[in-house]
């Protein structure tokens, strides 16, 4: 990374990280309760036991981390798919991922539903699976950029449809999964967030630590090979990255989708298309895309909340098409 991209991304890293702070502050001030911010402050650092300061430390803060967490994860894991997979149009929730994580986290809420804290390890084994099966398929079928992407829609319809026959089946056991499935991030629970973070912080950093690999994939499979790299177990590797960070955000925040799509493909003109200085950007525009469009969702036709996933699927469906096409035109598909 040359001094100037360095210097730019510098930059971005520091406005994104203020509008991000300025994001938190707004979602922990606006509600539907309209309970003065600072009273409830006030309460919560002097050990008041107040309504305010219920709603500020149960509600809305865990909600806030909900949001930023997956934002973040769910961000990292589209970059780290799209340079493991060689493709702009890879995220989590097109090729199958989530669907993955989706359907595993589903079978092992019926099946232990009161083993809540294994839940990011279920999703996880989901999401890997997923991806080690797209990875499989598109090695088998020839990897163009194309091909990976239609193998991916197929390895998420057969596992949506496995996630719609569970919720058929077991009505009784699913009951309350519907918010799951659209995602959002109403009535998550503080020990949940901490639980996936616990997942999710030293993943994030591994991420960045191993940033570099992804710029030597890239380069192709020979080249790599010819400067040391195992390509093989680093593809792998980077999977189970991007697998972990899926699977631990969908194991609270449910099935929100695009997010890996739509703030790498922002960020990424900003950094000359390294995944060094893409990886950390879209960490942060992820987390702030993600609050923002939480706080909006549940403010915006107050004193009704519409889920997040709903929102991001009416933004991230056109500009998904709209990337299909621009991909097809320039002849990159």
């Amino acid at each position: 990374m040359n001094c100037s991209l360095r210097r730019k991304v510098r930059l971005c890293a520091a406005a994104l990280t203020l509008l991000l702070a300025g994001a938190a502050a707004c979602s922990l001030c606006l509600g539907a309760s309209g309970v003065p911010v600072w009273e409830a402050v006030r309460d919560a650092c002097s050990g008041v036991d107040s309504p305010a300061a219920r709603i500020l430390l149960h509600i809305r803060l865990p909600r806030a981390l909900a949001a930023m967490l997956s934002g973040a994860a769910l961000s990292a894991a589209g970059v780290i798919l799209q340079g493991v997979l060689l493709n702009p149009l890879a995220s989590a929730n097109i090729i199958g991922v989530n669907a993955g994580a989706g359907l595993t986290t589903l079978l092992f809420a019926c099946l232990f539903p009161t083993a809540a804290g294994l839940l990011p390890a279920a999703a996880f084994a989901g999401a890997m699976a997923a991806a080690l099966l797209i990875l499989l398929l598109a090695g088998r079928m020839g990897a163009s950029r194309l091909t990976v992407v239609l193998a991916g829609v197929a390895v998420n319809a057969i596992l949506s449809a496995g996630t719609d026959l569970i919720t058929t089946l077991e009505p009784e056991a699913t009951l309350g999964m519907s918010a799951f499935m659209i995602g959002g991030f109403s009535g998550v629970s503080a020990a949940r967030v901490y639980t996936a973070a616990a997942y999710i912080l030293p993943a994030l950093a591994l991420a960045l630590l191993t940033a570099g690999r992804l710029d030597v994939l890239g380069l192709g499979d020979e080249v790599a090979q010819s400067v040391g790299l195992r390509v093989r177990r680093a593809r792998v590797g980077q999977l189970m990255l991007a697998s972990v960070l899926a699977g631990a955000a969908i194991s609270f925040s449910g099935l929100l989708g695009f997010v890996g799509l739509i703030v790498p493909h922002a960020l990424r003109p900003l950094t000359g298309g390294e995944n060094r200085a893409l990886l950390p950007l879209s960490m942060l525009g992820g987390a702030l895309f993600v609050l923002v469009c939480d706080t909006v969702a549940r403010t915006a036709f107050a004193p009704y909340e519409v889920p997040v996933g709903i929102l991001l699927a009416l933004v991230g469906g056109p500009f998904f098409l709209w990337l299909l096409l621009h991909q097809r035109k320039g002849g990159r598909a």
